[in-house]
């Protein structure tokens, strides 16, 4: 998939483990950055380290919008395409866990 060119800042990805089992990423957003557009191919659940508002952008030009509480997690299925981009005014902060034995 080629990705389109980006006009954000991209927020910054640090995987912190990657095993046979899972993989953990901790993603840390600039208020307006992204991660660019990417799809899953495990099942995984975020754990927000601050509060924060996330703009999500689908394909076809559909936007959803997601309050993180920190500390409360949430999961998502693998396979959707999508990209993720601090819609708030402050840095934001959360930790991924792909789980491998949950393919999409």
């Amino acid at each position: 998939m080629s990705e389109p060119m980006r006009c954000r800042e991209p927020a910054v990805g640090t995987v912190q483990i990657d095993n046979e089992h899972v993989r953990v990423t901790r993603w840390d957003f600039n208020p307006g950055a992204e991660t660019g557009w990417h799809r899953h191919g495990w099942l995984y659940v975020v754990v927000p380290v601050h509060d924060g508002t996330l703009l999500v952008e689908l394909p076809g030009g559909e936007t959803m919008t997601a309050e993180l509480k920190a500390g409360m997690s949430y999961t998502r299925g693998a396979g959707v395409e999508h990209n993720v981009v601090n819609g708030g005014t402050a840095p934001l902060s959360f930790v991924e866990t792909e789980l491998k034995a949950v393919p999409g």
